[in-house]
């Protein structure tokens, strides 16, 4: 079995834990705190982030864009008509662009400030930057979260799912960061019931099930986090 080195509010651990869901694979989870810069994992990964997976033969493949592309390149075709990534070039190329979106421009004006303020912090020491929120920081993100959403929405509005007909990495990196946001409470779902209705349906899916089973230790989730009839 595989191994995948993870924190469970990384949006990135989570889009892959998505993805070997659905690709049916299993794999042992070990939770790095990568404020930490714990020396064995920065052995497998120098940039000390995650996700990183740690194949049985010993290969390590660090980040979710790496990633996705192995799994893709090694599983994809036995996905068949459920590939995560299109066969076709345009296709490829719009999954692409979305998990830009998603991984990079959400997470650096979203996820990454709200983990950070909200989760990292409490547990970080002062000389690792821990210390109390910076509350501008959670405004400026919280704020971001409603224009992503229309974005979701209009995209919806136009396609069975994000990159088209059928579900892709696109869906799965989206769900991922605001499967983060959404554990904090910091969604506000009822002002686009577009990209509500679209969360719901990946929220459902079996993939899913163990990300909302996730709880940090003394923060619970919101009301609603773990409700699939939210």
């Amino acid at each position: 079995m595989a191994t995948l080195h993870h924190y469970p509010l990384c949006p990135h651990s989570r889009f892959i834990r998505l993805a070997l869901g659905e690709f049916g694979l299993d794999a042992t989870l070990v939770e790095e705190r990568v404020w930490e810069r714990r020396r064995e994992f920065l052995e497998l990964n120098p940039a000390g982030t995650t996700p990183v997976l740690r194949e049985d033969s010993g290969l390590v493949i660090p980040g979710p864009g790496p990633i996705a592309e192995y799994l893709d390149e090694t599983r994809g075709l036995a996905l068949a008509e459920r590939r995560l990534l299109p066969e076709g070039p345009g296709g490829r190329i719009e999954v692409r662009r979305l998990l830009d979106w998603f991984n990079i421009k959400f997470n650096e004006e979203i996820t990454a400030p709200l983990v950070l303020e909200k989760v990292m912090k409490r547990f970080m020491s002062r000389d690792e930057g821990g210390g109390p929120p910076e509350m501008s920081a959670i405004r400026a993100a919280r704020g971001n979260v409603r224009y992503h959403l229309r974005y979701i929405a209009w995209l919806t509005a136009k396609r069975n799912w994000l990159a088209g007909d059928n579900l892709s990495y696109a869906d799965l990196a989206a769900a991922a960061h605001l499967s983060c946001v959404d554990y904090l409470g910091d969604v506000p779902w009822d002002e686009d019931e577009a990209a509500r209705a679209w969360y719901a349906r990946i929220k459902s899916r079996p993939s899913f099930r163990p990300l909302l089973s996730d709880r940090i230790p003394g923060m619970a989730p919101s009301a609603h986090y773990d409700d699939l009839d939210f």
